[in-house]
């Protein structure tokens, strides 16, 4: 009996399927999203709304009843409902009286610089994009100015803020068109509003790969000057703007991940508690100190405000995870922010629908462990937050 077996070009079978999954979250996320497939913040209730703002829920009542601020949707059930806008404009109100300044707007004042962090690791699973994408949502909530970049070329983060590179970057609009060689537009055509007041998105997608292949042909004319400077420098243009920058760098120790680090002010490497995910950690610090060796070499000043540890997806229950997690705060010490952000399924069903924590409503989990979860990111959000201040000279 003969059989026939027909060979396929790798190449053509790999768009196929890449152009099935595209066409296939497309529909998702209209399906998801509709009429016009954008996303919108959630409403938030009146105790969450407090929390946010640092008031009772008892004073936000009495601004309502008093008819100060905006007015709260509300339910059958009588319970104030608040937007993110809603929380912003409250924000701006109580500022005005607040007994010193920064107790509702925590941003910059005059003399302090831009926070710029990169939130970085090459291990897949780490949790990098999750944990960029939850604090530049949380520094928003609580009145920052904050501006998101995806510099991954994977652009998850870019998805998780309802763009999809496939069908809505179809002619640049991604960092790269800032920071290439030849004619790199302002970084204002890049920047893009969200759905989430005081958090702008400078979207990425494969585009970005660009950047890594030009680099090494203009070192070679003579052209690149000095490359990693690229991000910094675009940056510069929209300092007054922003107050914390978030990026989401790269899985890779390239050109890119480089030119993030040099524009950094504070770098947040996240770690997965197990023995793998910390020896390659291991090869991913000795390498990164050896390009930033180069990199300072060139002349640049590659001191940071901060550099911490991010424990992501820890199981408390685990005792090889526990045993990893004292071995690392012994060596490492206050390096290792406190708070880990703790595996959760929570956290994984929100990505399902391409969503963060912040945006799915608690209805939609047990109590328990959307509580459980939204607990540690706010914690170790919040720490970070606490860091910023401190750079700043804030207690």
């Amino acid at each position: 009996m003969n059989k026939t077996f027909v060979h396929q070009d790798l190449n053509a079978v790999i768009r196929q399927h890449s152009e099935w999954l595209a066409n296939q979250l497309h529909s998702q996320r209209e399906s998801l999203f509709p009429p016009d497939a954008t996303k919108e913040m959630r409403k938030f209730t009146s105790g969450e709304a407090a929390a946010l703002l640092g008031v009772n829920d008892s004073y936000l009542r009495k601004i309502n009843l008093d008819g100060k601020g905006p007015s709260p949707e509300l339910t059958a059930g009588n319970r104030r409902l608040y937007s993110a806008q809603d929380i912003q404009a409250l924000r701006v109100l109580l500022e005005k009286t607040a007994r010193k300044p920064g107790d509702y707007i925590p941003g910059r004042r005059d003399g302090d610089h831009l926070q710029v962090i990169g939130v970085m690791n090459f291990k897949g699973g780490s949790g990098k994009t999750t944990t960029s994408a939850h604090l530049a949502q949380r520094l928003a909530l609580r009145g920052y100015r904050v501006l998101g970049i995806d510099l991954d070329p994977q652009a998850s983060f870019t998805a998780l803020h309802g763009v999809q590179p496939e069908f809505d970057l179809t002619d640049g609009g991604t960092l790269y068109d800032a920071i290439r060689y030849d004619d790199p537009e302002p970084i204002r055509a890049v920047i893009r509003k969200t759905y989430i007041p005081n958090l702008d998105l400078i979207p990425g997608n494969l585009e970005l790969m660009e950047f890594e292949h030009e680099t090494p042909r203009a070192l070679s004319q003579g052209n690149a000057g000095l490359f990693f400077f690229r991000v910094k420098e675009a940056l510069a243009q929209v300092d007054g703007d922003y107050d914390v920058v978030v990026i989401d760098c790269p899985p890779q120790l390239g050109f890119l991940t480089m030119s993030a680090l040099s524009a950094a002010t504070g770098v947040l490497v996240t770690i997965h508690p197990e023995m793998l995910d910390v020896m390659s950690m291991s090869q991913f610090l000795r390498m990164t100190a050896d390009l930033m060796d180069v990199i300072a070499e060139s002349g640049a000043d590659m001191s940071h405000d901060w550099m911490r540890y991010a424990l992501t997806r820890y199981e408390p229950q685990d005792a090889p995870q526990n045993r990893i997690v004292a071995f690392l705060r012994t060596m490492y010490g206050d390096a290792v922010l406190n708070s880990p952000m703790l595996k959760s399924t929570a956290i994984s069903d929100a990505g399902l629908t391409k969503q963060t924590l912040y945006e799915v409503e608690r209805s939609a989990f047990t109590r328990t462990t959307y509580d459980r979860a939204l607990e540690s990111l706010n914690a170790l959000n919040d720490e970070v937050a606490d860091l910023i201040q401190k750079t700043w000279g804030r207690s």
